[in-house]
């Protein structure tokens, strides 16, 4: 966790304990409807008419039909505490941090609200739609409430607001996909329209359609579209969520989008603003909760102008040039003035970053959340979540360790850890040191070793990082035993560059020998050239090309942020082996890809798609072999086999699919009594294809024992129930797997549940 964060998530924290194409129909037939109606056929609904013309006229309207555009953006995001009462005020953990009250402002319900958080930003954004599509945002000014690093703070606050158009059939909030009201595919099958009137807006004439869901349980916005009469774009519009709607730490949202018209054929955004209602264990609107609001102006448009290509290139290390500005550069920027209250916030924020209390209880959380503690502003300790582990062959394991960490700012980390085995009585290892020598490309090296037991064949495509671990060898418990784990000493080096935003290319070089850690469970002896091995020594490199389109990163250091988001991701990875080099034993290639991809579905919920394939065109020992990734833990790993033993099924050809349906409680809201608990229900199905060739068996002492699914597409399925917990902290995901096939293997798993903890919406 980037330590400025601490402010921001660490109030949050207060609020979170203190809340215990279709037929047309002429529109000049429409009759206005006074008051609300049921139509039993959206045909006789006058809206209808209305709407089928928006859906038509749509691509007319906005940016899109200039050859390029330029305009600028004024942001404003607040987060407020609201419904103090007197009684919170009071409360011991607020002793000596009382003064934040003074800052405090009254609501509409007579209770107080607490503004903790603002930033203002400024954007200068230009786009081109052809002859190629492009677009470039550019942070002109920031101003951030007590953070040092203001495009940091900026952004992870902008995370919780996705950027919508009131047209798409989908609008993303928190990454989940709900109905738009303008959709032409789920609109009338999600709402219920009635043609109130018609009304002037800005001097524009405008029908007033009023929209609420079929459903009260579904995830669905009520609200007011206001479409021009001659144009049939959106002039105004509103959403708000319904009371009932179930998604995690946000009891309501509310977004008002407004668009203003130049001349009669262009529609262009005028002002956004977004309201979003958050708490943790809240279990009633009358409790404290935290407020986030963000609004939005857009100005100064320009359109076909003689721009320069260059333009759209990289700057020079555009993220760290200095958007600070006087004030009198935001008096003239801002479109609403702020108020008295809010101008305070900096002023309290800065107060309450020099209280002593307020720094332990900050440095509390920080711990929490990161799993490092910050010694000397110097050093991080940690990951103390990975102190302690258990396996068969080390049995209980301690591990420690340490990384530098002045700043997020970072380009340069050294990092390691230490651990014992009290079974096997060994030390283990691992240091690694990198560096970014330019932030623009992000042109990285780094070097590391370790010696260490590790769990192999738990996953395909590999980072060939050295600190990470895998979850299968420090589990507490698993499903039967395990005992097929590795020795392994590694060395690895890479180099890695993105010449291009969100593509990256990396080429590692990694020499290690690995044997196993437990020879009398698990046999990896080999033969080359019919001497027999217990030590396998490999020396590859590997070439990985890595595309994440519309990805979104915080880059300010070595190690970057990732928002979340709804980007796919792309790996291209060929590994060469090269028999001889420092003493190795196997010439090989391999080549692998791996696609994964976050799919919103409307109303229906959001797929997660995983495709994974590749060969290996060599035989090779089973130690660098592709595995069909099992999972014998109980824990919820991504992209593992539910029921599959380690070591099950080896393949020197693979393929495998993962689909996982997340229907956001949409069948669940139908079901009396349980539709209360806000259940959500999940489904998926994996499968897994593969062949092993003889050689590749017959290179093994006990190659007979491994077998890869060649005669049928083996595969797995089950359900899930998540959003499991109380108030709004429903974290919990249980899931119930069945095994397909191949039940004839031995010391199969034909059921099995899995639990763990997912911090979502």
């Amino acid at each position: 966790m980037i330590k400025n964060f601490k402010i921001f998530f660490t109030i949050f924290f207060f609020a979170a304990i203190s809340g215990e194409a279709q037929q047309t129909t002429d529109v000049s037939e429409v009759v206005i409807q006074g008051q609300a109606k049921k139509f039993k056929k959206k045909k006789e609904n006058p809206a209808f008419a209305i709407m089928q013309q928006v859906w038509k006229h749509k691509r007319q309207n906005g940016i899109e039909k200039y050859k390029n555009y330029q305009y600028e953006e004024y942001e404003k995001i607040e987060f407020i505490l609201g419904n103090i009462d007197s009684a919170f005020m009071k409360k011991k953990i607020f002793n000596k941090m009382d003064f934040i009250f003074d800052y405090a402002d009254s609501a509409a319900n007579g209770k107080l609200e607490l503004p903790l958080f603002l930033n203002e930003a400024v954007y200068k954004t230009t786009g081109q739609n052809s002859p190629t599509k492009r677009i470039k945002k550019e942070a002109v000014a920031n101003k951030s409430s007590g953070f040092e690093d203001n495009e940091i703070v900026g952004i992870t606050a902008k995370e919780l607001y996705k950027e919508i158009d009131i047209y798409d059939n989908t609008l993303n909030f928190f990454n989940i996909g709900f109905p738009s009201p303008l959709s032409s595919t789920e609109g009338f099958s999600n709402y219920d329209y009635n043609l109130i009137d018609t009304v002037s807006v800005r001097g524009e004439p405008c029908f007033h359609i009023k929209y609420f869901p079929k459903r009260t349980e579904q995830l669905a916005f009520t609200g007011d579209l206001f479409i021009s009469a001659e144009k049939y774009a959106v002039v105004k519009a509103s959403l708000r969520s319904t009371k009932k709607m179930n998604v995690n730490f946000v009891n309501g949202i509310f977004t008002e989008l407004e668009f203003e018209a130049p001349d009669d054929e262009t529609f262009l955004p005028l002002k956004n603003t977004t309201e979003i209602n958050m708490s943790i264990l809240r279990k009633n609107r009358d409790e404290k909760g935290l407020i986030g609001k963000r609004t939005v102006s857009y100005g100064k448009y320009l359109f076909d102008q003689n721009l320069d290509e260059k333009i759209f290139e990289p700057k020079e290390t555009e993220e760290l040039k200095n958007l600070k500005k006087p004030d009198e550069y935001w008096e003239k920027s801002r479109s609403d003035s702020l108020t008295t209250h809010e101008a305070g916030i900096y002023e309290m924020v800065d107060l309450l970053q020099q209280n002593p209390k307020f720094k332990k209880i900050s440095k509390i959380y920080e711990v929490l959340e990161s799993g490092y503690y910050n010694v000397g502003h110097a050093i991080d300790i940690g990951d103390l979540y990975s102190t302690f582990g258990f396996n068969e062959v080390e049995g209980t394991r301690l591990r420690m360790g340490a990384r530098t960490y002045f700043s997020q700012n970072d380009t340069w980390r050294i990092q390691g850890y230490g651990a014992f085995g009290f079974r096997d009585n060994q030390f283990k290892y691992g240091v690694e040191a990198k560096a970014m020598f330019n932030k623009n490309n992000r042109f990285m090296m780094g070097f590391g070793t370790r010696r260490d037991i590790l769990q192999l064949g738990v996953q395909l495509t590999t980072d060939n990082g050295i600190m990470s671990r895998t979850f299968a060898s420090s589990s507490i418990i698993s499903r039967g035993t395990n005992a097929l784990l590795s020795s392994v000493n590694q060395s690895n080096f890479f180099v890695s560059i993105e010449p291009w935003k969100n593509f990256q290319i990396r080429l590692d070089g990694t020499q290690q020998s690995i044997k196993s850690a437990n020879p009398k469970s698990f046999n990896t002896d080999f033969y080359y050239h019919n001497e027999l091995r217990h030590t396998l020594l490999d020396t590859h490199f590997t070439l990985s090309l890595m595309a994440r389109p519309k990805a979104k990163f915080a880059q300010t250091g070595i190690d970057r942020y990732e928002h979340s988001s709804l980007a796919p991701t792309f790996i291209l990875q060929y590994t060469r082996g090269l028999e001889g080099l420092f003493n190795a034993d196997f010439n090989y290639n391999k080549l692998q890809f791996l696609y994964f991809q976050p799919i919103l579905l409307g109303s229906w919920g959001k797929t997660l798609l995983n495709f994974e394939a590749g060969k290996t065109f060599e035989a090779v020992p089973l130690s660098i072999q592709n595995v069909i990734p099992g999972n014998q833990s109980y824990s919820l790993v991504p992209n593992t086999f539910s029921q599959l033993n380690y070591y099950e099924f080896v393949a020197d050809s693979y393929a495998i699919l993962n689909l996982e349906q997340h229907f956001n409680g949409k069948i669940l809201s139908y079901i009396p009594l349980i539709k209360k608990l806000k259940f959500r229900e999940l489904a998926f199905i994996r499968g897994a294809y593969g062949t092993l060739s003889d050689n590749s068996k017959n290179i093994n002492v006990e190659g007979n024992r491994f077998s890869a699914p060649s005669s049928q597409i083996y595969y797995e399925y089950g359900f899930g129930i998540e959003n499991i917990g109380f108030g709004n902290l429903r974290i919990l995901r249980v899931d119930f797997n069945w095994r397909g096939n191949y039940l004839q293997n031995p010391d199969v798993s034909k059921f099995g549940v899995k639990a763990g903890f997912q911090f979502n919406f």
